[in-house]
């Protein structure tokens, strides 16, 4: 069966991060918070580069947009981890308010 592929210029869906968490763990709820958070950041952070000239920080030549996509990501994942912007403060309480609900 033949399966289709997606663009590599794809954005990835947030909602990944907190799909199948191990609600009874508060560590593994705050990581999928982070990560919600990370990718979150992400999306913001591309769209903040997407139109700009040739040159800079990526410079011009080949692989200069797998590099940009990669340093990105890890700035994204660098502002969650440092605290964020406060919306895995806001995941995590609503997987955790999820926890008690479902008992």
């Amino acid at each position: 069966m033949i399966q289709s592929i997606a663009p590599a210029t794809s954005q990835p869906d947030p909602l990944n991060a907190v799909r199948g968490v191990d609600t009874t763990s508060k560590s593994a709820v705050r990581d999928a918070a982070e990560g919600f958070e990370a990718v979150f950041l992400n999306t913001m952070l591309q769209n903040m580069f997407t139109g700009l000239n040739e040159g800079g920080t990526w410079g011009g030549g080949t692989g200069s947009d797998a590099w940009q996509k990669l340093l990105i990501d890890e700035y994204a994942r660098t502002i969650s981890k440092a605290g964020g912007i406060g919306l895995a403060d806001s995941v995590e309480r609503e997987l955790l308010a999820l926890q008690e609900g479902g008992r």
